[in-house]
């Protein structure tokens, strides 16, 4: 059951990639940014990617509530030039703490929480560091 789900998971992140590249976003977005969003991979799946920038929501509030860890969407960019679904600012996502990326830096300034089409959490990078 578990790989079931990572496999849905791994498919629908390269899905939505694969649709954001054809969508020419990274076209306008720093090279050195590009190849970071590219490079990221998820914490519990290293061989996985955090997805790219159509899956990214900028996500600058965290907080803890009752043991588990929310991510609170800022993202005020356009969706439609990064082929995303809207998302509420405001709306809440909990971050499984296995989501949680530590070893690389976060050049963007940003929160950025990856989430599938349906919110699947596939990494959640803490603002800072470059």
């Amino acid at each position: 059951m578990r790989w079931t789900i990572l496999w849905l998971g791994v498919v629908s992140c390269l899905g939505g990639v694969a649709s954001a590249r054809d969508l020419g976003q990274w076209g306008a977005v720093d090279p050195a940014l590009r190849e970071w969003y590219q490079a990221l991979m998820q914490p519990d799946v290293p061989t996985a990617p955090c997805c790219g920038e159509a899956d990214a929501y900028f996500a600058d509030e965290i907080h803890v509530r009752q043991g588990k860890t929310y991510a609170v969407i800022t993202d005020d960019r356009p969706d439609e030039p990064r082929g995303r679904p809207h998302i509420d600012i405001g709306t809440e996502i909990e971050i499984p703490v296995n989501k949680m990326k530590w070893d690389k830096g976060n050049p963007t300034g940003h929160g950025i929480v990856f989430l599938s089409r349906n919110r699947y959490v596939f990494c959640y990078v803490q603002p800072g560091g470059a």
